[in-house]
């Protein structure tokens, strides 16, 4: 008997004897090959945000002053994390739309009191958002230039936040990931610096005398937090792990059709990261004529300066009620293996990282070197490895840092184009995009780094991440709302797939049927687990206020 499969991929057919050993064999190496060959890509992009600089600094800061007692911490952040972009994704995928438009879908419109939700729900809430994202660009910003000084020793902090503007010019290659479809060279470029993270961590980690049995003892929670300032420490770590860009990211990222388009591209023949206007370049392009490249190129250049199109996931609708979600095979065909791109990149790479960043600490730091004073810094890190293990394996702590502050960077730009999308519909070049936020983060870099110095550095990348702390409240209740409303979460079965003959299995069609519909909201475990997490949240920003307070 073969059956039906709405979600679009290839029928199973099912005999009545049992599948034997190899079959299953072969079903699952299908599936993975499946899910690596189109589903991979947003997970890693997303997971760039968990191990940006904020975090590095925040992770050194927990290891050299309490060792590895706080790994556990790090792992329920991480935990959170994955919760809350899980449910990212699954918002993009079911309704096909990102959060940012679903907040000004929620908020823009609203049948009464509109100038109240609009002025006092709406327009804060971008501003919040555009404020996360360049505290996100001023410690990507700061830890890439903070690398470069590293690397080239003769180069002062100031001169490194400068050269760290230039990164625009990955930009130009890229192509646009929020065009509706997957942009394979960006997704490529991203996993290629988180391996080089990875790498470079676990080559140092080799290097490095780590007590394994007190390190792997750190993943479980003690009560050593509530004594001498670990909670203050641990509610850094939870803001500087759970970015809010990212979730706006995901969301866009999810709306993505990342079945179909490798296929077209397949059978045109044509890689999957040209596009049908750059084949129409190359072809009136054909002539070898200097005047006529020169052309193309200055017309190239020119058009990464321009507004483009909106992108297929946008819509003009003000109110949830004025739209359709996806349809039910596109979402069948792409929330699981999102679900599980998302998990197994979060706990993969970002989660080990954070915990590599920690245990170098607690090794170089709190046990080697027997500091228990103050917080180690990033230069604090580098100038030890290279004493204690030697200036290889310091040269590739600079490029980790490296590494992840240019790929948080690129990451951060794109996740501003789709707030500026979708709360107010303004669209912008990621060209220019990436100078306006840049320029916004240079000058408090430049004006601390010549007034202050490195230590004024540290407190600087440490204030980033407490603002991002602060913005995350309000960024993710709209995305527990939106995840827990069967109104918004609904999809519709469509009409082939409401009641199927019982012999042939063929779809019957029905006179006039009454509309039924997936329910894909957050179950009633989910809406506590989330509304749980949003309270431990508020509750650390509350805590760090009043220590704040009390410190001034």
């Amino acid at each position: 008997m073969s059956l039906p499969n709405p979600s679009g991929t290839p029928s199973i057919s099912i005999s009545s004897s049992q599948c034997s050993l190899s079959d299953r064999i072969k079903s699952v190496g299908y599936s993975v090959y499946h899910h690596a060959r189109k589903h991979t890509g947003v997970g890693i992009v997303c997971a760039v945000a968990y191990f940006d600089p904020g975090n590095w600094g925040v992770d050194l800061q927990a290891g050299s002053e309490f060792g590895y007692r706080l790994l556990f911490v790090v792992l329920l952040a991480g935990l959170f994390a994955v919760f809350l972009q899980v449910l990212a994704s699954r918002l993009g995928c079911v309704t096909g739309v990102d959060l940012a438009t679903h907040s000004r879908l929620l908020l823009y419109n609203r049948p009464n009191h509109t100038k109240f939700y609009r002025w006092l729900g709406l327009y804060p809430l971008y501003i919040l958002a555009e404020i996360a994202i360049i505290a996100t660009d001023l410690a990507e910003l700061l830890g890439s230039a903070i690398a470069l000084c590293m690397l080239f020793p003769r180069l002062q902090l100031w001169h490194g936040v400068l050269l760290t503007a230039f990164d625009v010019i990955f930009i130009l290659a890229l192509g646009d990931p929020l065009r509706g479809k997957p942009v394979r060279t960006f997704e490529l470029l991203i996993a290629g610096l988180v391996l080089a993270v990875l790498i470079c961590m676990a080559v140092i980690i080799a290097k490095v005398d780590v007590d394994w049995a007190s390190a792997f003892g750190g993943f479980i929670p003690s009560k050593y937090i509530f004594r001498s300032g670990g909670l203050y420490t641990s509610v850094g770590i939870l803001g500087a792990t759970v970015m809010p860009h990212s979730l706006f990211l995901g969301s866009a990222l999810a709306t993505q059709d990342r079945v179909s388009w490798l296929d077209s591209a397949a059978m045109t023949g044509l890689p999957d990261t040209l596009s049908k206007s750059s084949v129409q370049l190359t072809a009136s392009s054909a002539s070898f004529l200097p005047g006529r490249w020169l052309h193309d190129v200055a017309q190239a250049f020119i058009k990464q300066f321009c507004a483009p199109p909106p992108s297929e996931y946008s819509t003009s609708a003000t109110r949830h009620s004025d739209r359709e979600n996806r349809p039910l095979g596109f979402v069948k065909a792409h929330i699981y293996h999102g679900i599980v791109d998302i998990v197994l990149s979060l706990l993969g790479f970002a989660v080990i990282i954070n915990s590599m960043i920690l245990i170098l600490a607690s090794a170089v730091f709190h046990h080697s070197s027997g500091n228990t004073g103050g917080p180690a810094s990033l230069f604090d890190t580098y100038d030890l490895i290279r004493e204690l293990v030697g200036k290889p394996a310091a040269t590739l702590f600079a490029v980790a840092l490296l590494s992840a502050g240019q790929s948080s960077s690129i990451i951060a730009t794109v996740a501003g184009q789709a707030v500026s999308e979708g709360f107010l519909q303004w669209r912008l070049s990621p060209v220019v995009r990436r100078l306006l936020t840049r320029l916004l983060a240079i000058i408090p870099s430049v004006a601390v780094a010549l007034a202050v110095g490195r230590d004024g550095i540290d407190t600087l990348l440490v204030a980033s991440q407490v603002v991002l702390s602060m913005a995350l409240p309000f960024i993710t209740f709209p995305l527990l709302w939106c995840t827990a409303s069967r109104t918004i979460m609904r999809v519709k079965i469509p009409i082939e797939a409401q009641v199927y003959d019982s012999v042939s299995a063929n779809p019957i069609r029905i006179e006039d049927p009454t509309e039924q519909y997936v329910d894909y909201s957050n179950s009633k475990l989910t809406i506590f687990v989330g509304v749980l997490i949003w309270l431990m949240v508020v509750a650390a920003n509350v805590y760090v206020i009043v220590e704040l307070a009390l410190d001034t």
